[in-house]
């Protein structure tokens, strides 16, 4: 898959709405309820007066919101692969890691699996490579780029897996992505991360194996729910 990668570009992704919930969401409830605990402070929010602690915590929990938005958009696209043969998890995490795991796929050939992080970045700057590292606008934005691609050879090591058998994966939703998708090499590692527009994700992986065996996907996905746990935020 990592360099043969399908480029077809379909509209599959206008339109979609967001009504699930996921980590993200939760985490965004419980900022906006935590800076409202007691009658007092839920009074002064109701007024407008909650003050500074109510402003930061709005405001933080509308970052998450913003990502749980994207992350939800991604899980409606990801569904469409389900019935080609792919299985796909949302949500997860390594047992004994604090990182949560946007998406996990098993492909339809029971050999690889895909670790999928969301990323809603702003619409208003174009996420590009700059000397190699991805940028969106003028933010150097790499960093996560490393993340991700880290997330994938832990995944690989759980689940007992070859690093080259675990695709790491980013879709962006907002900005758009300077011809519709970009590879991104982290030091240290084989392969590339591929940073997609949403345009491109379920085309992407649709055209992605050459091959299916149901039996052993199904193997390949038991593994990863024993072995991947639902995420819970901890303190």
């Amino acid at each position: 898959m990592a360099q043969g990668l399908d480029r077809r570009c379909c509209g599959c992704c206008r339109g979609w709405t967001v009504t699930a919930r996921n980590s993200a969401a939760a985490h965004a409830a419980a900022l906006r309820s935590g800076a409202r605990r007691g009658l007092w402070r839920r009074l002064l929010a109701f007024l407008g007066l909650g003050g500074a602690r109510v402003r930061r915590a709005d405001a933080a929990a509308a970052r998450w919101a913003h990502g749980a938005a994207g992350e939800e958009t991604t899980a409606r696209l990801l569904a469409q692969l389900e019935a080609a043969g792919w299985h796909v998890r949302h949500d997860l995490q390594v047992a004994g890691r604090r990182f949560n795991l946007d998406h996990v796929l098993t492909s339809p050939c029971g050999t690889a699996l895909v670790v999928l992080d969301t990323k809603a970045w702003h619409r208003g700057r174009t996420t590009t490579l700059v000397g190699g590292r991805v940028h969106c606008g003028t933010d150097d934005r790499h960093d996560q780029v490393v993340k991700v691609a880290g997330y994938a050879e832990v995944v690989a090591a759980a689940v007992g897996l070859r690093p080259d058998q675990v695709w790491p994966l980013i879709v962006v939703h907002g900005s758009p992505i300077a011809g519709g998708r970009l590879e991104a090499r982290v030091p240290g590692q084989r392969g590339v991360v591929h940073v997609l527009g949403p345009n491109w994700l379920v085309p992407t992986l649709a055209g992605a194996p050459k091959a299916r065996d149901p039996r052993r996907a199904a193997q390949l996905a038991g593994r990863v729910d024993s072995v991947l746990l639902p995420y819970t935020e901890r303190g």
